[in-house]
């Protein structure tokens, strides 16, 4: 595939990206959402362009093995920004920063540059963040305020240290299917899916490893859920809609670098990963399990590609 194909298909998933962003910004807080977005965007191509341009003195050729220039005109860069300013919170400027630059130093040119990484550059910078800056991450404001007077535990904090409250109890205030997501964030997640979608009807993304991500969390929220008592592990609506899950199966398990190529292992893949968000979610210390399951299924994926090789035709 040459740079200008890749190019374009990056800026095609950027752009599938916009809906979510855009009313992630009109939700929650229209000023906090677009300094992400310029931060994230600034500090990766800045960041992309210099370990380009350090690879490309290392290696004395103005072309890389990669076979990019040292302008980083692929776009990646952009794509894994944008995936970081909607992860977290907004106007969370100096974990955006962090998390940009450690996902394109370390989880990206590290191991080589694009198509060589082992695993998703884009949840190697949000899991460094989430580990290391916690309390930056954790904050997300009330829907409909964007002050940080007003910013507060996530629908997943409240549901996973809801302690005796019943689901019903903690849900009382919302309406409409947000009752069992968090009302209004459940509007972004939706947006997000809907950009999905586009991208598998373009057949620009592997839809296996996301339908096999969502089949698998339902299966097991289903086997956990009693009808909302206090013992309850959260309904498949809530396990869909809470968090960033419909941004994750749209744009990071899709990653065709770090899923399998096979669709047998897509499949197995997708499912591994959706077992392990539930279980983390359930029974971790993190109130969302997103990134360290993606991690835990990229390291899988060498395994499943030799267990499960694409099928050549002659």
């Amino acid at each position: 595939m040459s740079r200008q194909d890749t190019r374009h298909i990056m800026l095609t998933v950027s752009a599938a990206l916009l809906p979510g962003l855009a009313l992630q910004a009109l939700l929650l807080d229209p000023v906090g959402v677009t300094l992400n977005v310029l931060t994230a965007g600034a500090v990766a191509i800045a960041t992309d362009r210099l370990c380009l341009a350090a690879r490309s003195r290392t290696s004395g050729r103005e072309f890389l093995p990669d076979g990019l220039a040292v302008t980083g005109s692929d776009a990646s860069a952009l794509v894994t920004g944008l995936i970081l300013a909607a992860a977290l919170p907004p106007g969370a400027i100096v974990p955006v920063a962090l998390a940009t630059v450690t996902a394109l130093a370390l989880g990206k040119h590290a191991y080589g540059g694009l198509g060589n990484n082992v695993f998703n550059p884009a949840m190697v910078g949000y899991a460094v963040v989430l580990v290391s800056m916690p309390l930056a991450v954790g904050g997300w404001p009330v829907v409909g305020t964007a002050t940080d007077a007003l910013t507060g535990a996530t629908v997943l904090t409240t549901f996973k240290y809801r302690e005796s409250a019943t689901v019903e109890g903690i849900w009382t205030e919302a309406d409409g299917f947000g009752a069992l997501a968090g009302a209004g964030y459940e509007w972004v997640a939706l947006a997000y899916g809907l950009g999905a979608a586009f991208l598998f009807f373009r057949g620009l993304a592997a839809w296996r490893p996301a339908v096999g991500v969502m089949a698998a969390l339902i299966a097991a929220s289903l086997l956990g859920y009693d009808n909302g008592s206090s013992a309850s592990l959260g309904s498949p609506i809530y396990h869909l809609f809470a968090g960033g899950l419909l941004l994750a199966v749209g744009f990071v398990v899709t990653d065709p670098v770090t899923h399998p190529g096979g669709q047998r292992a897509q499949w197995i893949f997708g499912l591994c990963v959706g077992v392990l968000i539930f279980c983390i979610r359930a029974w971790g210390n993190y109130p969302d399990g997103i990134a360290f399951a993606v991690l835990l299924g990229n390291a899988l994926t060498p395994y499943l590609d030799r267990r499960f090789p694409v099928a050549r035709h002659a």
